[in-house]
């Protein structure tokens, strides 16, 4: 299927001097993260080291430029013991909605269909053979819906993040280095510099600090982020504006989570 819509921008918005809302950002929802990730050598020099102000508050606005954009296109890469699953799609940050086209790597090859999900239920569309596109519109029957769950699979703990990573206003600026945020490193994806920066710790955690690793730009837009899941050795990771942003329409019987 040829995509004819055109990637989608994201605006610009002035970073503010603080922030409104204590951060969640993905330790609340990712309750499988656990462990500190071990990532490739950076471009520049590495940390860790404090926060300065600006990076504080890039970081403080980085859910927020996911939410203000809409959706963003998604590539998530899920480890298993089996192989793998690649999950490409978009995520709907405001209805608070996924589609994805799933396919597996190595071993784990019997999950590939579609997928669509919310925060609390997974909709699966088997597929013996996968198209090599995600369809724009979603199949209109053969959905099997069950729970998503919260703990022992590194597919849903996966899931949960990428949504976790929208938020209708900016997170606490003051609270990110007092909860464990600091600055890692800098690093290039797809031609654009980042900051990379460890998250804070979820609330009366402060061991989770450093357990989610964010890329972000100048602008406090979300180019990569990678997480750990006590289900696997290997963390998961979501890259940003890997293809073009299809808006994600609704499969029969799914809800959005407003």
């Amino acid at each position: 299927m040829r995509r004819t819509q055109a990637r989608q921008r994201l605006p610009r918005w002035s970073r503010p001097r603080w922030a409104t809302v204590v951060i969640g950002m993905v330790a609340a929802a990712a309750v499988a993260v656990t462990a500190l990730l071990v990532i490739d050598p950076f471009a520049g020099p590495t940390g860790p080291r404090a926060l300065t102000s600006d990076e504080v508050n890039r970081l403080a606005i980085a859910r927020f430029r996911n939410h203000e954009a809409g959706g963003r296109a998604v590539t998530i890469t899920v480890p298993t013991t089996s192989g793998g699953l690649v999950i490409t799609g978009s995520v709907d940050y405001r209805a608070k909605l996924g589609y994805a086209l799933v396919r597996g790597t190595g071993r784990d090859t019997s999950s590939d269909g579609l997928i669509q999900w919310n925060t609390t239920t997974v909709f699966v569309h088997p597929m013996a053979d996968a198209p090599a596109e995600l369809p724009a519109t979603p199949p209109e029957s053969d959905w099997h819906r069950r729970p998503l769950r919260t703990t022992g699979s590194s597919l849903d703990s996966s899931l949960l993040i990428a949504l976790s990573l929208g938020s209708d206003r900016p997170d606490n600026a003051e609270l990110l280095p007092q909860n464990g945020a600091a600055w890692i490193g800098q690093d290039e994806v797809r031609g654009r510099q980042v900051d990379v920066m460890a998250g804070p710790g979820a609330s009366a955690r402060p061991d989770t600090a450093g357990n989610v690793r964010y890329w972000v730009d100048s602008d406090g837009a979300m180019h990569r982020v990678q997480a750990d899941v006590a289900s696997e050795p290997e963390p998961v990771v979501i890259d940003f504006d890997t293809h073009d942003y299809v808006p994600v329409q609704q499969a029969p019987g799914v809800t959005p989570t407003r």
